[in-house]
């Protein structure tokens, strides 16, 4: 069981952001996220958004660091992938 982020690539409200996601389980990313402090409300179905502000604070807690293109890999072989349009917001 990991957890794995993007390189802070995506821009949105003046930042730019990476995305955090599990290999295992949503309950695995909600602990991770909790533990660097992340609201509930960045959490986008899937996987939590991350400033890049942050992106050094998921290393050091050990997410391990992967291409974008990765990131959707882990999420597809973990069976966790939620298409867009299926995505809820707020904690599964």
């Amino acid at each position: 069981m990991a957890l794995y982020i993007d390189p802070p690539l995506w821009p949105g409200h003046g930042r730019m952001w990476s995305h955090l996601v599990s290999d295992a389980s949503f309950e695995e990313l909600h602990a991770f996220a909790a533990r660097m402090g992340l609201p509930p409300r960045a959490f986008d179905g899937d996987h939590y958004d991350v400033a890049s502000s942050a992106y050094g604070d998921a290393v050091r807690l050990g997410a391990v660091e992967i291409s974008s293109r990765e990131v959707v890999r882990v999420l597809v072989g973990a069976g966790l992938r939620r298409r867009k349009g299926l995505r809820r917001r707020g904690l599964v």
